[in-house]
C-alpha cells in the first residue's frame, strides 16, 4: 500500500497537514497578505518607544468615511486569536479577520510631505478612495 499524499493548508497562520500533494511540511509558514513598509515600521516603534507600549500597530476597518469604509489605526498590546500578523524589522502588524478580506494584499506606509505625515494604505481591493486617503470604496 503506497503512502497518501499530504499538503500543507494554512488556517489562520496555522500549518496543517491534508491528504493530496505527496510532501509533508514540518514546522510553521506564515502566509503573508498585509506588509508593513521599513518606514513605517520605524514610525510604529519610535511611537511605542516613547508611549512605552510594544512596537504593535493595528489595522482595521470600520463602515464610514466619505467613500464607505475607513481605515483605522492604533497601538496593541498583543494579538487576538483571529488575528492575522505581518512583521518588519521587529514590528508587527495586526490585523482582524473580518478587515483582512477588505485589506488583503495591502501595503501600509509612512509618509511625510508638505501636507504632514501619516501613515497611508496602498490597497489593491479599493475601487475609489477619498483625497486624504483615510478612506475607501470597493
Amino acid at each position: 500500500m503506497a503512502p497518501r499524499p499530504l499538503t500543507l493548508s494554512l488556517s489562520k497562520g496555522h500549518p496543517e497537514l491534508v491528504e493530496g500533494s505527496g510532501r509533508a511540511y514540518i514546522g510553521r509558514m506564515e502566509q503573508q497578505t498585509v506588509t508593513l513598509s521599513p518606514s513605517a515600521a520605524a514610525r510604529v516603534a519610535a511611537i511605542a518607544s516613547k508611549q512605552g507600549k510594544p512596537a504593535i500597530l493595528r489595522l482595521a476597518v470600520e463602515g464610514g468615511g466619505c467613500s464607505g469604509f475607513q481605515y483605522k489605526f492604533g497601538l496593541a498590546d498583543a494579538p487576538d486569536a483571529d488575528d492575522s500578523v505581518a512583521e518588519t524589522d521587529g514590528v508587527k502588524l495586526l490585523v482582524d479577520s473580518v478587515s483582512l478580506d477588505l485589506v488583503q494584499g495591502c501595503v501600509v506606509d509612512f509618509v511625510e510631505s508638505l501636507g504632514g505625515a501619516a501613515f497611508r494604505v496602498e490597497n489593491p481591493n479599493a475601487a475609489a478612495g477619498c483625497g486624504c486617503g483615510s478612506s475607501f470604496s470597493v
